[in-house]
């Protein structure tokens, strides 16, 4: 096949005014953080969230660094993660000393366990960080009262949640800080990014240190004070208005790209369905109290020894599939931190078996096609050969 024919697992695209916006940031002569995409940017999706404030950052990564900061957490603390994740979900805390804890997750959305939670806190747990997987919702009642009980800080890893719902409330507004990522593989995109969203009043002035290198420079913008200076610990967080502007565009479209991302996954999901139990692959499940955010659409194979073979099967027909996370507790890292012996089996049989198909909104009916083709003859193939 053609290079023009190979069905790449994600395509950054643009949906309106994005290059028109850029230009408009350079002839403003503000193309650094806090220019009036950055703000623009803000307002919207802080109005979206409900959000008593939102900080526009580099990535996700350093929101939730800024999320670690604002707890003032010391060497030896801990914190609970999900051990099926991304790295950036624990290396922000790692970073300040943290002692990770690694939970298992739910063998139906692969989200934190929440009924494993209480079994691994200990008199120096700090908080509890839970992973939206996919956009589909952990079960934050639980998790949020289980965290008041104990005297917790929860922080939402909403990398993959934006645009999602638990109980008709937006993914991103359940705990009072929610990290959240604008990558080139997200819904919406501004190649890198992210936000931090605070829910609680008390972060909101200390954040906006921390986010301008620990200064107070934002202040004095507003005619607060004459001049700004050192007043915290701090790091260059703030996001590029040329990011901005790109993001802004985003924004403006968001309810069409949500609205084709979710045509392209109830497409893969009308073709995979109805056989996929007959040969044993385990489809996402999105239970009737969350709305999901279409980000992703991922299958389980029935045995660990079939996800690399059929991942290297539609390589050969020009369809990259790949796999996702690897079991943190079994990282080099995690034996470098003394938690490698975690019991996180659910975690340890997906980073096995998980196979994410190619999920993006310029996808087309008969692309699909050939990937369901594809999946379904590596199936076929396989019973005929055993």
């Amino acid at each position: 096949m053609s290079s023009s024919s190979r069905i790449t697992f994600n395509r950054p695209t643009l949906v309106g005014r994005e290059l028109e916006y850029i230009r408009e940031t350079i002839e403003q002569m503000h193309t650094a953080a806090c220019g009036d995409f950055s703000r623009r940017c803000e307002n919207f999706l802080r109005e979206r969230l409900g959000a008593e404030s939102l900080l526009l950052t580099t990535s996700c990564t350093d929101a939730l660094e800024m999320a670690a900061l604002l707890l003032d957490l010391q060497a030896g603390d801990e914190i609970i993660f999900p051990s099926f994740a991304f790295v950036s979900t624990v290396n922000p805390f790692v970073l300040r000393g943290v002692r990770p804890v690694f939970c298992d997750v739910r063998a139906d959305t692969l989200n934190l366990d929440e009924s494993r939670i209480e079994a691994a806190i200990t008199p120096r747990t700090r908080a509890i960080v839970p992973l939206h997987y996919a956009g589909v919702a952990c079960e934050m009642d639980a998790i949020n009262e289980l965290a008041e009980r104990h005297g917790l800080s929860v922080i939402e890893d909403n990398a993959h949640g934006l645009f999602g719902k638990y109980r008709r409330r937006p993914l991103g507004a359940l705990a009072p800080l929610a990290a959240h990522s604008f990558h080139e593989t997200k819904n919406v995109i501004c190649g890198e990014g992210g936000a931090l969203a605070i829910h609680d009043a008390r972060h909101v002035d200390r954040a906006e240190v921390l986010r301008d290198k620990g200064t107070d420079r934002q202040r004095m913008d507003r005619g607060e004070v004459d001049k700004y200076t050192w007043v915290d610990i701090g790091s260059s967080f703030g996001l590029s208005d040329i990011l901005a502007a790109f993001l802004m565009a985003q924004f403006e479209q968001v309810d069409t790209i949500q609205a084709r991302r979710e045509e392209v996954w109830n497409a893969y999901d009308e073709r995979l369905r109805p056989w996929a139990g007959d040969v044993g692959l385990k489809l996402p499940t999105v239970p009737g109290h969350c709305e999901q955010s279409f980000h992703m659409y991922y299958m389980l194979v029935p045995q660990v020894e079939l996800r690399d073979p059929l991942i290297a099967h539609l390589a050969s027909q020009e369809i990259a599939a790949v796999f996702h996370y690897q079991a943190l507790h079994r990282s080099e890292m995690a034996r470098r931190l003394g938690v490698a012996d975690s019991v996180c089996p659910v975690s340890e049989t997906v980073s096995d078996s998980l196979l994410r198909l190619p999920f993006h909104r310029d996808l087309t009916e008969g692309e699909i096609d050939r990937v369901v083709a594809g999946v379904r003859d590596y199936f076929e193939d396989s019973s005929r050969r055993r």
